[in-house]
């Protein structure tokens, strides 16, 4: 590791920590404070059926009695130490919650991750070796085919035909490793098409540089110029879009666990909606907020790993233009 990496690095670390930061503190501001101390407002609701002496308990537990600077020093400072404070609806730690059902969402977020990107990546291949009449055509249509179907109707068709017609799977166990798999799929085909659709046009550039000519013309066979000289130098902008995905993963397993009844994130987020359980929400939108700013860091801290032409420039990684390949000099 160079001297202008880790000062690059350091950097983009400080200021993820100043980004996750901020976003903790608009999410406490949104949930707890603005319009007029909206937990207050669930708790006497009507139609939640409090006691006014269970709404003194809660207001004492959560701490909303307090000045709001010090109701946001000590969430914050619970956020740090990993204290996500307590559910208003089952008086039980968010943090408890939390990880019961994060195993669940982790093991599918990961899941369909790789089988996203297994699937862009054989798409894409096609597209590079197969006839015109394939690769330019029918491969290059998938991408577009996978968009314009919404996770939730491929899920109820991999149900219906895995589960119902094929017996791989039961409804009643979602959690088995057909149904997590299923699961994943269903998951990972949108997801794969925006990986393809960049990788192709990525591919499709780096095939008309010079190099990939002379590549050709020393006779590599299509596997090897494909790995050794066409994959690397195009996967920068994969990166970029994998870590803009992170997001989408997180949105869309809500979707995939309500159609396969698996117990998650989702469905934990699901039920405190419908409960207005207003600190649970709070927990999760600031961890998924810290998943989405540590995606972008590592995807930026990978550039210049991958492509020794990225120049680094106080907090950015700036892509060379692509007219030479990786570790081309000028003359």
């Amino acid at each position: 590791m160079n001297s202008p990496y880790l000062t690059y690095a350091g950097k983009r670390l400080a200021q993820a920590a100043i980004v996750i930061l901020l976003a903790y503190v608009f999410t406490f501001v949104v949930v707890s404070i603005l319009p007029g101390d909206p937990i207050t407002s669930v708790l006497r609701n009507p139609q939640n059926g409090f006691t006014e002496e269970e709404i003194a308990q809660i207001v004492a537990a959560q701490g909303i009695d307090r000045p709001v600077l010090e109701q946001l020093w000590s969430s914050l400072s619970g956020f740090l130490t990993g204290d996500l404070g307590l559910s208003m609806r089952s008086s039980r730690p968010v943090t408890t919650m939390i990880a019961e059902v994060l195993p669940s969402t982790l093991i599918l977020a990961t899941s369909a991750l790789a089988l996203a990107l297994v699937l862009a990546v054989v798409v894409a291949y096609g597209t590079q070796v197969l006839p015109k009449r394939y690769g330019q055509g029918l491969l290059r249509a998938f991408p577009s085919l996978f968009l314009s179907v919404p996770n939730f109707v491929i899920g109820l068709l991999l149900i219906h035909l895995f589960g119902f017609q094929l017996g791989l799977f039961r409804v009643i166990n979602p959690d088995s490793a057909w149904a997590t798999f299923f699961a994943a799929v269903t998951l990972a085909i949108p997801i794969s098409a925006q990986i393809a659709e960049v990788l192709i046009a990525s591919l499709d550039h780096e095939a008309g540089q010079d190099y990939i000519a002379v590549a050709r013309g020393r006779g590599l066979r299509q596997f090897h110029l494909f790995t050794r000289h066409l994959l690397k130098p195009s996967s920068l902008p994969v990166v970029t879009v994998i870590a803009l995905t992170i997001g989408e993963l997180l949105g869309g397993s809500l979707i995939t666990e309500t159609v396969f009844g698996r117990t998650g994130i989702g469905s934990l987020v699901q039920r405190s909606v419908s409960t207005q359980d207003l600190p649970v929400l709070q927990a999760v939108v600031s961890l998924a907020a810290v998943v989405f700013v540590l995606a972008n860091l590592i995807a930026d801290l990978v550039y210049p790993l991958l492509d020794p032409r990225v120049k680094l420039s106080g907090t950015r990684a700036l892509r060379p233009s692509a007219s030479k390949p990786a570790g081309a000099t000028s003359p």
